[in-house]
């Protein structure tokens, strides 16, 4: 993830490997991360059971909420690619119960067809 982007909001995606070592401890039994994304601190990552939001608090970052959003608590969700002039696409989820959608924003370069394609595989199943 550039600096720039960190600035701007976006998330850029990271390797999964490292994030299902780091956070084996978070996850159920036959758990694992399909598609794991880094905003500055934060992280939220997609699981084949649920999408885990890490909300790294405090000056240090050693302070950790982790929020759990099982995937048939999502009702809908949208995607919005970046244009020319653009520099974010961005991803919203709608969870029962919430008026407002969560939302995230992703630099340009990242492909958010796939995001989209990984999270309705689960979301409509």
């Amino acid at each position: 993830m550039g600096f720039f982007d960190g600035l701007m909001g976006n998330a850029s995606e990271i390797n999964v490997a490292e994030v299902e070592k780091e956070y084996a401890k978070i996850l159920a039994p036959n758990e694992r991360i399909e598609k794991a994304y880094k905003l500055i601190r934060d992280l939220f990552l997609f699981s084949n059971k649920r999408l885990i939001l890490v909300d790294k608090q405090g000056v240090t970052g050693k302070k950790v909420e982790y929020h759990s959003i099982p995937y048939k608590s999502i009702t809908h969700f949208s995607i919005e690619t970046a244009g020319n002039f653009d520099l974010d696409a961005e991803l919203k989820i709608w969870i029962s119960g919430n008026a407002l959608p969560l939302q995230k924003q992703f630099n340009k370069n990242l492909n958010i067809y796939e995001l989209q394609s990984v999270l309705a595989a689960y979301v409509l199943k």
